[in-house]
């Protein structure tokens, strides 16, 4: 605790404030930074970090919490997995509650259907070598920072010649995204601080296109409220410089090459597809789907099932919010009939969501 405590220290903070406020005085534009890490979006609002900053300084959420970007027909797919009677589905615990067209997971375990809470795929796997009566679905939800847990369960799974083992994927990478919003004009990102998580396994020369390309500063960043206000200087730095690059400010777990042997893994298992995203659409090559090799573990290939056509709650902005175009206050249905207990849209469910950041905190 004494080693975390320094990345809090009130007195480092007020001057690392200080001198941003210094740095900027004679900025006459507008900077405007993105997070897309779901984790970041909580700090951020949970140590008041957006109003400390300089009104020069405008931070905004990307679509960094991989169950808010999931799409809506994915959770009616899972839905009707469970419906099945021989199908266990084995989750991750914000899934159970992120709202399908219809119904939600948490709903159908209430009619019976057989939900299981799990805290890695590694679990769930287990409970294919429990039950071999059952068909477990594990809810391949997340980006480069799980998936390669969730190579491993397959390569496991195929290795002990488990049969009754599936994954429905819904994986996806972070840095072409961050290249899709930065293209948009209406955003004009200034910057990004770049997730931290992610950064370990696919290291800072992932994000160089986007500061060689087009021109849009990278900083990976901590979680920590000075890590957080480091990033953004170095950020601000680099705007005021003229010159943007890739940095590294959470350079005590990030390397410069990642982690390549999960990486590799990754490799092995999936391969870059086209996917969509809640709110921005499909992505051209953002994905990462089981590959043939594998096929006999991927529940969309192996289970056949109806699924309900997609509806969106046509008064969410769960989409505009996903791409920083809106903040949770301006839809209408936040604190109204969208809340934590009674969740309209995935921003409200999951622990990172961002409107449930702002609920929480309200800043």
């Amino acid at each position: 605790m004494k080693y975390l405590d320094a990345f809090r220290d009130g007195a480092v903070a007020r001057r690392m404030v200080e001198q941003l406020h210094a740095r900027v005085a004679d900025y006459a534009g507008q900077m405007t930074f993105m997070e897309v890490c779901g984790t970041h979006t909580m700090a951020i609002y949970q140590h008041g970090i957006r109003s400390l900053l300089p009104p020069q300084i405008r931070l905004i959420s990307g679509p960094g919490c991989p169950v808010c970007v999931t799409p809506v027909d994915y959770v009616d797919h899972a839905v009707a997995l469970s419906r099945l009677p021989e199908v266990v589905i084995a989750t991750f615990g914000d899934m159970v509650r992120v709202p399908g067209s219809s119904s939600n997971l948490q709903h159908e375990q209430a009619r019976g259907a057989e939900v299981r809470i799990v805290y890695s795929p590694l679990d769930a796997l287990a409970l294919a070598q429990k039950h071999p009566e059952k068909k477990i679905v594990f809810l391949g939800v997340g980006f480069e920072t799980t998936a390669p847990t969730i190579a491993g369960a397959i390569l496991a799974a195929q290795r002990q010649g488990l049969k009754n083992f599936f994954v429905l994927g819904a994986n996806k990478t972070i840095p072409i995204p961050m290249a899709a919003l930065a293209a948009d004009p209406e955003l004009q990102v200034s910057g990004y601080l770049c997730p931290a998580h992610v950064s370990a396994i696919i290291g800072p020369g992932a994000y160089a296109p986007l500061a060689e390309q087009l021109g849009v500063p990278c900083v990976i960043t901590g979680f920590e409220p000075l890590d957080m206000l480091q990033g953004i200087a170095m950020l601000a730095d680099q705007v005021l410089e003229g010159r943007p690059r890739v940095e590294t400010q959470y350079s005590r777990i990030v390397r410069p090459e990642g982690n390549p042997r999960a990486r590799d893994i990754l490799a092995q298992v999936f391969a870059p597809c086209d996917v969509p995203w809640r709110g921005i659409g499909v992505i051209p090559g953002s994905g990462l789907c089981i590959r043939d090799e594998f096929a006999a573990f991927d529940a969309a290939r192996r289970i056949a099932v109806e699924v309900e056509a997609p509806r969106e709650h046509p008064g969410c902005l769960c989409g505009e919010i996903l791409k920083g175009k809106v903040r949770p206050g301006d839809c209408p249905l936040f604190r109204n009939a969208c809340t934590p207990e009674n969740p309209v849209g995935a921003c409200m469910v999951s622990s990172e969501g961002t409107c449930a950041a702002e609920y929480k905190y309200g800043i």
